[in-house]
């Protein structure tokens, strides 16, 4: 466990690394995170969901995730009602989301492997509809241009989410007891196998922590509040919820992953001027989880 966690650091830094010596830049970034959501990330799925047994219960994780995001989000007003709009609107973008395709995936697979990914397959499509629900209708909603979304737009993004139509689809064939053929599996699984490199190296490419100093004391409330609410519903999560104890670890570690990326596309999106601050505030929290997992990794797990 230590050594596969010494991995995951290795090629987050050589990530950085590359980017200080002008190897890569932030901007190949866009480029690499194209490349594992359309790409990687999926026949990832596709791999996954072919070889596992996806249990009747596993379709409370979505559910649950999305509850939780709409308590979040509920809390953060209130807790961020006295800041001004914008940066009311990025907090709130901020706090239901969670980094699952490019932060958990990797470490789950080198912990649990093909199991793991299975029980976080099910927690990310309830991530993926908060974020583009809640996170991005709310967004909208205290940008300067003020709600100008529709119903139907919601759904056309959320059709648009590659990883989100393999989720659905990859469930919709396993339930189904589907079986694609050996072929299409064999070039996934290769493919696939690229995923958690490039979604380490990702991580360390945007590590950046510089801010505007008056952001200090929101940032440092805002990582309270969401860590203290996320440990507080996954430790009583775990412990009173009947499931088995994947189903429990998958909820502990989820309510505790990083931001999720795609408030830094909305803020760009709906033109806030926070986007630094978005971006510092993810990179902060990829730190802080990675330290919470390896904990828990060690005494827990």
């Amino acid at each position: 466990m230590n050594q596969a966690f010494i991995n995951i650091l290795l090629i987050i830094v050589l990530g950085y690394l590359l980017k200080r010596i002008n190897i890569l830049k932030e901007k190949d970034g866009a480029v690499i995170s194209k490349i594992i959501f359309n790409i990687t990330l999926p026949a990832l799925v596709i791999v996954t969901f072919n070889s596992v047994k996806i249990e009747p219960s596993l379709i409370l994780l979505p559910v649950i995730v999305i509850i939780f995001g709409l308590i979040s989000a509920f809390l953060t007003f209130f807790v961020f009602k006295k800041e001004e709009k914008e940066l009311k609107g990025t907090l709130i973008m901020l706090a239901p989301g969670a980094n699952v395709g490019l932060f958990a995936y990797p470490i789950v697979h080198a912990m649990w492997g093909t199991e793991g990914l299975t029980y976080f397959g099910m927690f990310d499509v309830g991530t993926t509809i908060v974020i583009w629900g809640i996170g991005y209708i709310l967004g909208s909603y205290f940008s300067e241009e003020g709600l100008t979304l529709k119903p139907v737009a919601i759904l056309k993004k959320l059709g648009n989410s590659i990883p989100l139509m393999t989720y659905i689809l990859a469930s919709i064939l396993n339930y189904s007891h589907i079986q694609l053929p050996s072929t299409i599996i064999d070039v996934a699984a290769t493919i696939s196998q690229a995923n958690m490199p490039l979604s380490l190296l990702l991580l360390g490419l945007y590590l950046n922590f510089t801010f505007d100093k008056k952001y200090f004391k929101p940032i440092m409330k805002f990582l309270t509040f969401r860590y203290g609410l996320g440990l507080l519903f996954g430790l009583a999560l775990y412990f009173f919820l009947p499931f088995d104890q994947m189903f429990r670890y998958t909820l502990l570690i989820g309510l505790l992953l990083p931001v999720g990326m795609s408030a830094l596309v909305f803020g760009i999106e709906l033109k806030y001027s926070t986007t630094n601050l978005i971006a510092t505030i993810a990179n902060i929290t990829i730190l802080i989880s990675i330290v919470l997992l390896y904990v828990f990794a060690i005494f827990i797990l």
